[in-house]
This record gives C-alpha cells, sequence and structure tokens, in this order.
C-alpha cells in the first residue's frame, strides 16, 4: 500500500505561481511512476506530469514550459512547481502513484486562478 498527501494548494491571481507537494509513504518502493493530475469543475481528470523511477519526465502540452515536476528522494516527496498560471488551470490537483500491482490516489488539493 501507497499513502499519498497532497499540499501546497490555495488561491492565486493570473500569472502567479505555486508549488505543490506530494508525500508518498508506505510502500513506496514499489512505485514506478509518480505525477499529478487535475480535474476541473464538470471536467475529466487529465493527466499534468509524470515523473518515472529513472526520473523521465512526461507534461501536458497545455503546462509545457510552465509546470515542472521534481522530487526529493530524501522526503519521499515529489513536487509540481506552477508557474505562469492561468484561469484555466483551476482544478483539484491530485498526486498519483503506479506499482506494478496497483494504482494510488491522493485526496487532491485545490488550486484557485483568477482573472
Amino acid at each position: 500500500q501507497v499513502q499519498l498527501v497532497e499540499s501546497g494548494g490555495g488561491l492565486v491571481q493570473a500569472g502567479g505561481s505555486l508549488r505543490l507537494s506530494c508525500a508518498a509513504s508506505g510502500s513506496r518502493y514499489s512505485i514506478n511512476a509518480i505525477g499529478w493530475y487535475r480535474q476541473a469543475p464538470g471536467k475529466q481528470r487529465e493527466l499534468v506530469a509524470i515523473m518515472t523511477r529513472s526520473g523521465r519526465t512526461n507534461y501536458a502540452d497545455y503546462v509545457k514550459g510552465r509546470f515542472t515536476i521534481s522530487r526529493d528522494g530524501a522526503k519521499n516527496t515529489v513536487y509540481l512547481q506552477m508557474n505562469s498560471l492561468k484561469p484555466e488551470d483551476t482544478g483539484v490537483y491530485y498526486c498519483n502513484a503506479e506499482s506494478i500491482q496497483a494504482t494510488y490516489w491522493g485526496k487532491g488539493t485545490l488550486v484557485t486562478v483568477s482573472s
């Protein structure tokens, strides 16, 4: 089992920045990839960024150049640095971890970008 706890969401003006954190605990050594998804009101959950165990990253086109995923192994934490935020970035951001056996989700953190 893997537990994921997100933090760092909040209200920010367009053009501003936020950094989200995802703290992983439990059987974290089983994780092959960890990343961030988001769900805007009335829309489906979508991939934002993901990082594999080897450190390879992949970003959704709409965040490339603005968001950066990173990790701190010593703290078992994955970050999502979000810059140049837009109102359309508003939504609940979820941390996701994939192992061979299962997919794990955090409870999410709300990001609201005002225009």
